[in-house]
């Protein structure tokens, strides 16, 4: 008994590090989406890969050594930071509410005070100058001095010619954690679409080498995603959900059958260089999968598991792809053999790429409410079509089954009916004097001759 028990008791962790230093691993996630941090980001920070943070976070594995120590100074930083954010949203919002009352006491003050003379000067009394309160900032949502500044709200805000850059994989501070509620639906879509629409339109015109389609392709993703807002919103990663449909889109093969759209577009040369235009020329001959896999982990650096995930295949099936893609593109660029020197050429093509003109967030979102509400009347008018004309039939039809008459055939084949000859015109007077003469008597029976 004594030995069990002295076996059972638990051993102090190695190298310093204490279990109990660490928060729970619900705790250690809330922490990180509250810093508006990604995995990856994270994962820089510590010194560890995104699968290591994810194992942390879900509680499968626990922290340990110099890397854990790390981690717990990190998720300690984060959570002072955050008390610190939290104590400076309550003193503005306590601001706030005083300044609020303060304006209230004068307006009380200004309306009895409204029928007194003035001064000797004439001038009527001096108005108190109402203080510009900041919305009181919520606990849940911290923003910190060392926190990126947030994405403008609508796309007339953002510096004119100016496009903003966002980290492939990255979800942008706008629509991480409890940001999204701080914003309102339109304010979060047109950010979303103002941060990432350039973007997947230079990317949608490396994966098709067609203009027209890859613009078509993006607000066509935006579309669905206006359409399914509350799920996008609170997504993990909306611009991958974005990029994802806008790809699934643009290498659809049913826009070979569009006249449009058969071949790519003609190269334009001034603002590409020789080698740009070479790479973008292998990256279209190569097969759609193939491509996809190739801009997608060597452009816009997404790890192979993400790769998988986004183009619906497993990950033994997207590493023979890109090894297969990378092959085919070093046959004919062969000094694109090395992954480095491929990775940097492929990054640079797609920040390189001209973006066509692309509509504004609001024509987008517009659009899309015109296109839902005009499958919403087709689909009614359809309704009421199969509605009418199942009517029409019920009214219509008869109640009882009446089997039609066959019509009538000459029947041949069959032998004329037997019976007694016809009787000649003797037979017939003879047959009228027999009946002629009585019924009865010896002339009866012995007839007479003539």
């Amino acid at each position: 008994m004594t030995q069990n028990t002295t076996q059972s008791t638990p051993q102090p962790a190695p190298d310093g590090a204490s279990d109990a230093a660490l928060p729970a691993p619900k705790e250690r996630r809330r922490l990180r989406e509250a810093k508006a941090m990604t995995e990856k980001q994270a994962a820089t920070a510590v010194g560890v890969t995104r699968a290591t943070i994810r194992s942390w976070e879900t509680g499968r594995t626990t922290p340990r050594g110099r890397k854990g120590e790390v981690y717990a100074k990190l998720l300690a930083g984060i959570a002072a930071e955050l008390r610190q954010t939290e104590e400076r949203a309550r003193r503005i919002e306590r601001a706030a509410v005083r300044a609020a009352q303060e304006r209230s006491a004068a307006r009380h003050h200004h309306s009895t005070s409204a029928a007194a003379p003035q001064d000797r000067t004439g001038a009527a009394p001096a108005q108190e100058a109402e203080p510009v309160a900041s919305a009181p900032v919520s606990a849940s949502a911290p923003v910190s001095e060392a926190t990126p500044a947030p994405m403008p709200a609508t796309p007339a805000e953002a510096t004119p010619g100016v496009e903003p850059a966002v980290e492939p994989g990255v979800v942008p501070v706008a629509f991480s954690g409890a940001a999204v509620a701080s914003l309102t639906p339109d304010q979060a879509f047109d950010a979303l679409y103002a941060c990432t629409a350039p973007a997947l339109v230079r990317q949608a015109y490396l994966l098709t080498g067609r203009r027209a389609l890859s613009q078509e392709s993006v607000e066509r993703a935006f579309h669905c995603a206006w359409e399914s807002w509350p799920r996008v919103a609170v997504d993990r990663d909306p611009v991958g959900w974005v990029r994802a449909t806008a790809h699934e889109y643009a290498m659809s093969p049913w826009h070979r059958l569009r006249r449009a759209h058969r071949r790519p577009d003609p190269v334009r040369g001034e603002q590409e260089s020789p080698d740009g235009r070479t790479l973008r020329e292998a990256l279209l001959a190569l097969p759609p999968s193939y491509r996809r896999t190739l801009l997608l982990y060597d452009g816009l650096g997404l790890d192979l598991p993400e790769t998988a995930a986004e183009t619906e295949a497993s990950t033994p099936a997207t590493a023979h792809r890109l090894m297969r893609a990378r092959k085919a593109v070093s046959a004919r660029v062969p000094e694109l053999a090395d992954t480095d020197l491929l990775h940097e050429r492929l990054g640079a093509l797609v920040r390189a790429v001209t973006v066509p003109e692309i509509a504004s967030a609001r024509a987008v979102r517009d659009g899309s409410e015109r296109r839902a509400k005009i499958w919403t009347r087709a689909a009614i008018a359809f309704t009421v079509l199969i509605i009418g004309a199942t009517s029409f039939t019920l009214a219509t039809a008869p109640r009882q089954y009446d089997p039609p008459q066959s019509p009538g055939e000459q029947v041949g084949g069959v032998p004329t009916p037997s019976g007694p000859e016809r009787l000649s015109p003797q037979d017939l007077r003879l047959r009228n004097m027999l009946r002629a003469a009585p019924m009865n008597g010896p002339h009866r029976l012995v007839p007479l001759a003539r």
